[in-house]
């Protein structure tokens, strides 16, 4: 339980400074100040190592660099999970695992519905799939104890596994032509790290070492790069020995000190350089447009008919049961907050178009819109819902 709170803690503050981030990206980015704040986006880094040359804008090297240690984390929750935590039994993952099938399939199709005869567009199907727990436990916290523990660690569990499909969404459906040098170092290097973890290594520098290569050869070879995080997260030992014979957990080790970071550093900055929409370009006629309507509407109503409705069948056929101590209306207004797209959204949107101007931004205010109607409605929903 201690582990529970003090993850919930770190998520909530890291989504009120996620507001910040976005709200000070949205000043940037709608007043005098926009030239500096698209300047700054685009800042030149470089580094080259004999024949190795990186060449990316401080934009993509968030995105690609820094995310990646953001997957990375991910990967370290996901596994520790499904080894002995919410994820480890078939009755502890039923009902959010349902859940979040539901929250990824509704969606995508409201999605599909709207775009489906444009071929361009249609590759933004998995925006609306994706849930923010950084902002959805933040709002969570606002409410203290009217909303149950069960029903955090739902919601908790129900992101875990969504964020996993997230990740086969992006390894499937957004990769490009690939490189076969770059994917061949790419294996071997998964491989080495493979070795090291059935030899029980538990230098954590080793992991990190063989995975920055990793990492380079992914970002070089058409898979996207934060997928290496995930990889290398897989590889770390949970449970293993030190010289002393003493137990220690290098994969705890790492996924605690990570946290501070992502929380209050990767996800804010990623939020601040992804979420600058120049509101007055943007005509209401656009936000009729088929990509905003079906990323808005995926997010703030496909996800709670998905999420609710998969776990209300879930319940109904005895597949799983309601959260200890929580009601109907608690489950729906939390099915409600996992519209919060918002940071797993945005950088998908990233990946479907990759022309960040290709339909005006829309697509971008469209998750801001849909996410913050989700955190509003969630949030009254809880408030007025009454404990059993």
């Amino acid at each position: 339980m201690k582990i529970i709170n003090e993850f919930i803690q770190k998520e909530s503050a890291s989504g009120i400074l996620l507001i910040f981030a976005t709200i000070l990206a949205l000043v940037l980015s709608n007043t005098f100040m926009s030239s500096l704040y698209e300047s700054f986006l685009h800042i030149p880094v470089e580094i080259r190592i004999g024949s190795l040359h990186l060449d990316k804008s401080l934009y993509h090297w968030v995105n690609d660099g820094l995310m990646a240690i953001f997957f990375l984390l991910i990967g370290l929750e996901v596994k520790r999970e499904i080894l002995e935590g919410h994820l480890s039994s078939l009755s502890q993952i039923a009902l959010p695992g349902i859940a979040a099938v539901g929250g990824m399939v509704v969606p995508a199709a409201i999605y599909l519905i709207f775009n489906q005869d444009n071929p361009i567009a249609v590759n933004g199907w998995a925006i609306p799939t994706a849930t923010d727990i950084a902002f959805a436990l933040g709002i969570l916290s606002l409410l203290g104890k009217r909303v149950p523990v069960s029903l955090k660690i739902f919601l908790m569990a129900l992101a875990i596994i969504d964020d996993l499909g997230a990740i086969v969404i992006i390894a499937i459906f957004y990769t490009t032509d690939l490189s076969t040098l770059s994917i061949t170092v790419a294996f071997i290097s998964l491989a080495v790290l493979i070795v090291l973890n059935m030899f029980s290594v538990t230098k954590k520098a080793a992991y990190f070492i063989v995975g920055t290569i990793l990492w380079v050869s992914v970002l070089k070879s058409g898979v996207h790069a934060t997928l290496a995080g995930v990889a290398l997260a897989f590889t770390i030992p949970l449970n293993a020995k030190d010289e002393n014979k003493q137990p220690i957990s290098p994969l705890k080790e790492i996924e605690h000190n990570l946290h501070f970071w992502v929380a209050f550093f990767i996800l804010p900055l990623f939020a601040f350089v992804n979420a600058g929409v120049n509101i007055t370009e943007i005509s209401l006629n656009q936000m009729s447009g088929s990509v905003p309507l079906g990323i808005m509407l995926g997010l703030f109503i496909g996800k709670q008919i998905g999420v609710f409705g998969f776990s209300w069948i879930a319940i109904k056929l005895k597949l799983a049961k309601l959260p200890e101590s929580s009601n109907w209306m608690q489950l729906y207004g939390v099915s409600v907050l996992t519209g919060i797209g918002f940071t797993m959204s945005l950088f998908i949107a990233s990946l479907a178009f990759d022309d960040a101007s290709l339909f005006q931004y829309t697509d971008k205010l469209a998750i801001l819109v849909g996410s913050f109607l989700s955190g509003i409605v969630g949030y009254l929903v809880l408030k007025t819902g009454k404990n059993t």
